[in-house]
């Protein structure tokens, strides 16, 4: 039985999908205007635990995320300038040029990061067609209407809008995420498709409603999604930034269409932090993947830092804690390798590692037993590997493509090495110690583990 936070019902609910093994996932994706960072790489991790965690459990999932290429203006809500059409503009490059780039880049942090790749990955900009008709919908259907500058949903036709964040259309006030327009008929009301401007040439622009435009940002994820998995389907990701009010509307405009449920359940992951503050590029602590690898860090090293955290706690990333992570990948790694055959998946801690894994996705649990059965002298070392193997399906560690780095070693390191081993066979501790010191002082460092010490350069 899988368990899991529902935003909507603010509870810990049993999965039940909507019929049979098969499932539907949507996960935000990206707006490709800049470079993604790792608050991003955070995110699409744990929407990466989750589909893993239902496909070891059996499930068939159907995984659809959107690249935002359009419409996501700089304000989040229905004024500004579009995030592509700025940074085209700041960049002397094309809207399209720009999305192809960081797209491109995008795409290669996925599989740096071994994210399980979409069945389906679509561009917001192919498909105009279906949001022009949800658009259509709901104004014959009387939840949206036109002023001067666009076409917008009515929240006080939608009684329900605010369930999803708790807010309520009486509480909610201008300002803050809300822009004021005098125009509107209520200050909640959001736009689905706006009016280029007077005298504004845009590049990317479609005619339509007898005017030139393009659609709001959250109309394309309610085109998309229902175009791909249906009216009602099952799992919807996203930042806990996504909660209101990209994901509040996107309920409200998909079920004044179709008039039926929407998302079942809805996840979300909370802000990662660097050195205990939100990340920024004014206060310099805005990473990214590259930023890491510069640092000789790599990607499945982030990743493994990001087990160590469940995603509704605040993770607070630290270049000590990435660290640590890399150190640990590394002693797993070379445990992996220091043996030689694949035994049996061992049963006992196969049923322990569901149970944390299906608790609410609990990757620090799952993690912190990976290090119990190392430890577990009862289970033979060929077993380990065979289970972690195992595991590595819903941790995306690559294990299983793990390479053997060929060292050259000097002979009086290897000599020390050997001299430690006979001090260590005979319990002096300080004797191997003192041999490790002196081994750390020519530029190598030893790791010791169940399948002996391995020898590693510093």
């Amino acid at each position: 039985m899988i368990k899991l936070y529902n935003t909507l019902s603010r509870t810990i609910e049993e999965f039940k999908p909507i019929k049979g093994k098969n499932i539907g996932l949507y996960t935000c994706g990206p707006t490709v205007y800049d470079y993604d960072h790792i608050g991003h790489a955070w995110n699409y991790s744990m929407a990466d635990f989750l589909r893993r965690v239902l496909e070891y459990n059996g499930y068939k999932v159907k995984h659809v995320m959107n690249v935002t290429d359009v419409g996501h203006l700089v304000h989040d809500a229905e004024s500004g300038e579009d995030k592509l059409e700025k940074s085209a503009r700041e960049k002397g490059k094309t809207a399209w040029e720009i999305a192809e780039f960081f797209l491109d880049i995008y795409l290669a942090n996925r599989k740096k990061l071994n994210l399980e790749e979409p069945q389906v990955i679509c561009k917001a900009t192919d498909h105009i067609k279906e949001m022009i008709k949800m658009v259509e919908i709901l104004l014959d259907k009387g939840y949206a209407y036109e002023i001067s500058d666009g076409i917008y949903f009515d929240t006080s036709k939608f009684p329900k809008y605010g369930r999803l964040s708790g807010n309520t259309l009486e509480s909610l006030k201008e300002g803050a995420r809300i822009e004021i327009n005098p125009e509107k008929k209520n200050p909640t009301d959001f736009v689905l498709w706006k009016f280029s401007a007077a005298g504004e040439k845009r590049q990317m622009e479609w005619e339509a409603f007898g005017k030139m435009g393009f659609p709001g940002w959250h109309i394309e994820c309610s085109a998309m999604s229902i175009k791909y998995l249906g009216e009602s389907f099952e799992l919807h990701t996203g930042g806990e930034d996504n909660i209101f009010p990209h994901h509040e509307c996107e309920i409200a405009q998909s079920e004044s269409v179709t008039g039926k449920p929407f998302v079942r359940y809805w996840l979300h992951t909370r802000f990662l932090m660097v050195d205990g503050q939100k990340m920024s590029k004014s206060l310099k602590n805005f990473y990214t993947i590259a930023d890491l690898e510069a640092k000789g860090f790599s990607a499945l090293d982030l990743r493994y830092l990001f087990l160590t955290a469940h995603y509704r706690s605040q993770l607070n990333f630290t270049w000590q804690s990435l660290d640590a992570a890399k150190i640990a990948r590394e002693r797993l790694n070379n445990f992996i390798l220091g043996i030689k055959k694949k035994g049996k998946v061992n049963k006992g801690y196969k049923e322990m590692f569901l149970e944390k894994i299906n608790e609410d996705l609990d990757m620090p649990q799952a993690l912190a037993l990976v290090w119990q059965m190392i430890k577990d002298k009862n289970v033979s070392d060929e077993d380990k590997k065979a289970t972690l193997f195992d595991w590595d399906k819903v941790l995306g560690l690559d294990l299983a493509n793990l390479k053997k780095v060929n060292i050259e070693i000097p002979k009086e390191v290897q000599d020390l090495v050997k001299e430690r081993e006979v001090a260590r066979k005979n319990k002096d501790w300080s004797k191997s110690d003192e041999l490790r010191d002196k081994i750390a002082e020519l530029g190598f460092m030893v790791e010791d583990t169940s399948a002996g010490s391995i020898v590693k350069k510093k």
